[in-house]
């Protein structure tokens, strides 16, 4: 998990936070690419069994993201006992938040109030302001039939 948080770290500095910055960033940090480019941009990245993405959106805001823990769904396409996968994920993130807390990071974070668009978003999370950035981390599920993961995101 000291990937993320080292790679959080090169991006605090990323003053604007581009999507070819966070790429060269990744590289930097000897993260492998896992997909296709976008726009002359590699956006897909794998480092100790972590996922990173870029995203690009057209507004020109940038959001770096990370999956540290991912739990799939079973044979039937969906989870037995949802409640208890996000339990997990809740635990998962209650083990990674430290990595955060305790990190050089830390000094740089300002503890921000969740809206309710993330509240409808994520399961469970915590919330920062990163020099005007804001900082993510929590346990979301995009549809019944996706992931239940902790994701970290950075963004503009």
């Amino acid at each position: 998990m000291a990937a993320v948080t080292a790679m959080l770290e090169e991006l605090r500095d990323l003053v604007p936070l581009t999507a070819e910055g966070a790429a060269g960033k990744f590289a930097a940090q000897e993260w492998r690419p896992g997909g296709k480019p976008r726009d002359g941009v590699e956006t897909s990245w794998r480092k100790d069994g972590i996922r990173g993405w870029i995203q690009k959106f057209r507004s020109g805001a940038v959001r770096v993201s990370f999956a540290v823990w991912i739990r799939d769904v079973d044979e039937s396409g969906y989870f037995d006992d949802l409640d208890a996968v996000y339990e997990q994920g809740e635990q998962a993130l209650a083990a990674f938040l430290p990595e955060i807390e305790n990190s050089p990071l830390a000094g740089h974070l300002a503890e921000a109030e969740l809206t309710t668009m993330d509240q409808d978003e994520f399961v469970a999370a915590r919330k920062w302001t990163l020099h005007g950035r804001v900082l993510t981390a929590g346990v979301v599920q995009q549809d019944t039939d996706l992931p239940v993961m902790v994701v970290v995101a950075l963004e503009d």
